[in-house]
C-alpha cells in the first residue's frame, strides 16, 4: 500500500486553524484536526464553534474527547472520526458513536493510545475504516516516536492486510521509514510539516522516506 502523508494540527484558536489548514489545502488528500476537551488528554484546543464552517476539504477529526458522539453529530460531511477506544466503555457507547458518524455523513475509526494493549482494539477493527496507533501519549505535539508501538502495526498488518493503519506522534524523515515498514501506510505528522520553511516540499520528503521503508528492517 502506498504511504500518505496526513498533515495534523494541534491549535487553540480559530485564526491558528484557518492559516494551518490554509497551508497544507490542496497538497494532501486528508487534514487531521486534534481536538483534546482537557478531560481525556491533560491539554485542551479547540472547540466545536471553532470547528464551524472550515474551509472544504476532506477532514480527519481525531476526537481526544470524552463522549466523542456528542462532539461527531455537530460534524456533518464525508470525514474521518477518529474514535479512541479508552472512551468507549459498553457496547452501548459504541452503538451511540456509530449512530453519530452515520448521521454527521462521515466514516468511522478507531485510535489506540501506547499503554492500551492492542487486544482492546482487536475486537472494534470489523467496524472500523481506519485505525490509528498513537506512537506518542496524546495531548501535546513535539513528543518524541515510540518505537515499541511499531508491534501493535505489525501485529493489525498481519491480521488486516487491507486495513488502513495510521501511526500519529513524532513522525519525521527517520521515523516515517521505520512506521512504513512496520505496516502503517498513513502517516499523521505536525511539527515536521509545520516547521519547515518549505510545507510542500516537506511533505514530499516524508512520502519518499517513508517509501523507503519497503526494504527497511527495524
Amino acid at each position: 500500500m502506498e504511504a500518505e502523508v496526513i498533515p495534523a494540527i494541534l491549535v487553540k484558536t480559530r485564526g491558528e486553524l484557518l492559516h494551518r489548514i490554509s497551508q497544507v489545502r490542496g497538497l494532501v488528500k486528508e487534514i487531521q484536526i486534534d481536538i483534546m476537551d482537557g478531560v481525556f488528554v491533560p491539554n485542551k484546543t479547540i472547540g466545536l464553534e471553532e470547528l464551524m464552517d472550515l474551509p472544504e476539504a476532506v477532514y480527519e477529526f481525531h476526537w481526544m474527547v470524552e463522549d466523542p458522539e456528542k462532539w461527531i453529530i455537530r460534524m456533518k460531511g464525508p470525514h474521518m472520526h477518529l474514535v479512541h477506544v479508552e472512551t468507549l466503555q459498553s457496547a452501548g457507547s459504541l452503538g451511540e458513536v456509530e449512530a453519530a458518524v452515520r448521521k454527521s455523513g462521515g466514516r468511522l475509526g478507531f485510535a489506540l493510545n501506547p499503554e492500551t494493549p492492542i487486544e482492546k482494539l482487536l475486537p472494534f477493527v470489523p467496524q472500523a475504516k481506519r485505525v490509528l496507533v498513537m506512537t506518542v501519549r496524546p495531548g501535546f505535539s513535539g513528543q518524541k516516536y515510540i518505537y515499541e508501538m511499531e508491534h501493535k502495526v505489525r501485529k493489525l498488518r498481519q491480521l488486516f492486510p487491507s486495513l488502513d493503519i495510521e501511526v500519529d506522534g513524532g513522525v519525521n524523515n527517520e521515523t516515517a521509514t521505520h512506521a512504513y515498514s512496520s505496516g502503517a501506510n498513513l502517516l499523521a505528522a505536525a511539527s515536521a510539516i509545520f516547521v519547515a520553511k518549505d510545507i510542500k516540499g516537506a511533505i514530499a520528503d516524508l512520502k519518499k522516506r517513508a517509501m523507503e521503508g519497503c526494504s527497511h528492517e527495524r
